[in-house]
């Protein structure tokens, strides 16, 4: 990196905020994310999700097998003169991200190959302890189009403490009812953003070329977050974080400094719909020859909404869908298997084929909602 280059580095860290300085709560700064940080006030942010530029080093243009230029990220906000400059620039933002955030605070940051391995050492020598990595897996990736390598089909998120020493938040109950009440593991199976949750631009075209699936984000803030905490996006782009914080409850502050993102950001949270508070607590039978679906997944991925009511089929009992995946009924909360059969009094339940929804036409079974999700995974 330049001696110009490192000036102005330091520039955009500018002057800090005094500690007792209020936070902009639920807006987004347009500015540097360095420079924005460096105003906020140590030790306020009780969790960081970063989704940094990716330094993806294209090399000319991509085509699809019919002729079809690839829609690739070309942007200058992900373009670097050297690996030693994209180095320094994750160095200066980890050091702001580390000091805001409170003792017990956490950050999450998500990259590809190109960078990820860079950011995890760049951040374990910040001081963060590294919690988890979590691995992506994208059921419907872009294929490699000239054939020459594995597709790309993950991303990777590293899950880092402040430190060794923090008492950080892990809902552990809410992750596991989200998961059908099995122990969430490190690989997630989700849906790349397409179809209607991909914000459109200026004619038509999609606003940002790396838009995170708001499911992704909805487990991430349910697993470490609580209600009322303040969640920064230092990197904010569409507003993703921000649309699925005000839908949990959470308070959110993000960073961008391209217009074009601020303008879609703020349309975009500002259409968002919050939970009814009661569909906010969180808990602390398929077919075999089919990919499992755990019921929370239809929540996360908004097929079904916290707080819709589901009846059996002669709509003698009701309960309610939560955050997190589970139903509550008559003070009870447990999977759609386990309040099924509390419904019942029955040893059990396959709350798939009893529960159901009001749709177009009548009530319909959940697992209908469960074949849906199948064939999108395809």
């Amino acid at each position: 990196m330049t001696m110009l280059a490192r000036v102005d580095l330091a520039e955009r860290r500018g002057s800090r905020a005094a500690p007792g300085a209020a936070l902009p709560l639920d807006q987004i700064i347009e500015s540097d994310c360095i420079a924005a940080m460096a105003a906020l006030p140590a030790g306020s942010i009780d969790m960081i999700f970063a989704d940094p530029p990716y330094n993806l080093q294209l090399g000319g243009d991509l085509f699809r097998p019919e002729g079809g230029r690839v829609d690739a990220v070309d942007d200058d906000w992900d373009k670097f003169a050297s690996f030693s400059a994209y180095d320094e620039f994750t160095r200066a933002w980890l050091a702001e991200a580390r000091r805001i955030l409170k003792p017990n605070g956490t950050l999450w940051v998500i990259g590809s190959y190109h960078n990820i391995y860079r950011v995890g050492a760049a951040l374990q020598d910040e001081g963060f302890w590294i919690l988890n990595d979590i691995i992506w897996r994208k059921a419907n990736p872009m294929p490699n189009f000239r054939g020459t390598r594995f597709t790309n089909a993950h991303e990777t998120l590293i899950w880092a403490s402040r430190g060794e020493d923090s008492r950080y938040t892990f809902n552990y109950r809410a992750m596991k009812a989200l998961n059908d009440e099995l122990q969430m593991r490190s690989d997630w199976l989700l849906p790349i953003c397409s179809g209607g949750e991909r914000v459109k631009g200026e004619g038509g075209a999609k606003a940002h070329p790396t838009q995170k699936p708001e499911s992704l984000l909805y487990r991430v803030l349910l697993a470490c977050t609580q209600p009322g905490d303040v969640v920064l996006d230092p990197f904010f782009g569409t507003g993703t974080t921000g649309a699925v914080a005000r839908r949990l409850g959470r308070h959110w502050i993000g960073i961008e400094r391209e217009q074009r993102y601020v303008r879609v950001a703020r349309a975009r949270i500002d259409s968002t719909l919050e939970l009814d508070e009661s569909a906010m607590k969180t808990v602390a039978f398929s077919k075999r020859a089919q990919p499992r679906v755990p019921f929370g997944a239809l929540v996360e991925t908004g097929m079904l909404a916290p707080g819709t009511t589901v009846t059996d089929g002669r709509r003698r009992w009701q309960a309610r869908v939560l955050a997190d995946g589970t139903l509550e009924w008559n003070g009870q909360q447990g999977s759609i298997h386990k309040i099924g059969a509390a419904v019942q009094g029955a040893p059990a339940c396959n709350g798939w084929v009893f529960w159901h929804y009001e749709a177009e036409g009548g009530l319909q079974a959940l697992d209908a909602l469960r074949q849906r999700y199948i064939l999108a995974l395809d």
